[in-house]
């Protein structure tokens, strides 16, 4: 019987092709359709035979789908030729002196695509910011990305090729390098495709902004923004504009996850109820205008370092040696010890955490002098499109 591997056009992912002729439905969700063997002979005479641009552009694309994702099929000289000059491309792009494209950015651990079936499909997304480049650098941002990853791989099972990574851990690959368009490009890439089922994560650790709002759609006057690597020359991401890439799409039966582990996050998803612990009841973060924060059906929930107007962290309080942002390893940390907690109980831990490491560490806690000399003590805020009773939603990625 024949079979062959084709890369889904719309995430990336290789899918195996068991027949000619019929459909097969990627774990995105994408159905791919193969033809006969005459007429896709006849396709790729006719793709390569446009010109050498057109030659050359095709094979780039097989070249640059990415490590996790790449043909099995040997490299032609026209497609090194290609890659090599779409990189530098990419490169000015990068530096502000020309205009790329973001292909791929498939995780490095696995090279093969999750098999397609009933089960619901998995993605997420992972920025780590450590501006190293720059006076105002972190030093606990990649480790918090290697928390999540783990813990999204081996607690809630997420497939290890459909978790994307944005770092500045290899300078040179600059298609994982977290600037403002990779991270873009990256959100619109998560919920791609998405159906009912799905669940997608989003997590940021690195510097969180806030500057005037000038639309009328914010509470308190301010828009909240996570800051790229490149933000001093191309710009902050606005909360208004994360909510219309990834929780406007959102249709019924799809889940969203935010975290976001930066100064300022409270409301990043810009959603329309934050959760008061105090009070054990939600509010409305609906403005006056009446600005749309809604989905399309589907729950967007975020879980934020601290409120809009506090600072968040980094610390070796916690881990004892390793820096790490103090939400992302507390909420890494408790999930793992109790994987069958409820939204109010990791809440509740979280804080308690907090107020144990300071007991026991006193005057010498870092944390603790670094948040009374910002007369803030940092609290985790829980947001969503929805309300739902918090001590009894069990929190699930």
């Amino acid at each position: 019987m024949a079979s062959k591997k084709i890369a889904c056009p719309s995430c990336r992912q290789w899918v195996q092709m068991t027949l000619y002729g019929t459909q097969h439905r990627c774990v995105c969700g994408h159905v791919l359709t193969t033809h006969s063997a005459a007429a896709e002979t006849q396709r790729e005479t006719s793709v390569r035979g446009r010109g050498d641009h057109k030659g050359e552009r095709h094979s780039f694309r097989r070249c640059q789908i990415g490590r996790c994702f790449q043909t099995k099929e040997s490299s032609s000289n026209n497609s090194s030729s290609s890659c090599s000059s779409s990189r530098n491309s990419f490169k000015q792009s990068y530096t502000g002196t020309g205009t790329g494209t973001l292909m791929s950015l498939p995780s490095s651990r696995s090279e093969e695509p999750v098999p397609s079936g009933s089960q619901p499909n998995k993605r997420a997304l992972l920025c780590g910011v450590t501006y190293k480049q720059h006076k105002y650098k972190l030093k606990g941002t990649y480790n918090d990305v290697k928390n999540m990853e783990n813990l999204l791989t081996r607690t809630f099972r997420f497939p290890a090729n459909c978790i994307r990574i944005l770092s500045e851990d290899d300078p040179r690959d600059l298609e994982r390098i977290p600037t403002k368009k990779n991270i873009e490009n990256s959100l619109k890439w998560l919920v791609e495709g998405c159906q009912r089922g799905d669940s997608l994560v989003f997590y940021f650790s690195g510097h969180g902004l806030r500057q005037p709002d000038f639309k009328d759609d914010e509470l308190d006057g301010f828009d909240e923004t996570i800051c790229p690597v490149d933000f001093m020359e191309e710009g902050m991401i606005v909360d208004n504009d994360i909510n219309e890439t990834i929780v406007w799409p959102l249709e019924e039966g799809v889940t969203l996850h935010a975290i976001v582990d930066a100064c300022h996050s409270g409301t990043i998803l810009d959603l329309e109820h934050v959760y008061n612990p105090k009070l054990n009841a939600w509010k409305d973060n609906i403005p006056p205008s009446r600005a749309r924060k809604s989905t399309k059906g589907g729950l967007a929930i975020s879980l934020s370092a601290c409120e809009d107007d506090k600072m968040a962290i980094d610390t070796t309080d916690f881990s004892g040696k390793a820096m790490n942002g103090a939400m992302t390893y507390l909420l890494t940390e408790t999930v793992r010890n109790k994987t069958d907690i409820t939204y109010g109980v990791l809440l509740d831990e979280m804080v308690n955490y907090i107020k144990k490491i300071n007991r026991e560490k006193g005057n010498n806690s870092k944390f603790l002098r670094t948040v009374l000399r910002r007369k803030a003590i940092q609290e985790p805020m829980l947001s969503s499109s929805e309300t739902f009773d918090v001590n009894l939603k069990k929190f699930v990625l």
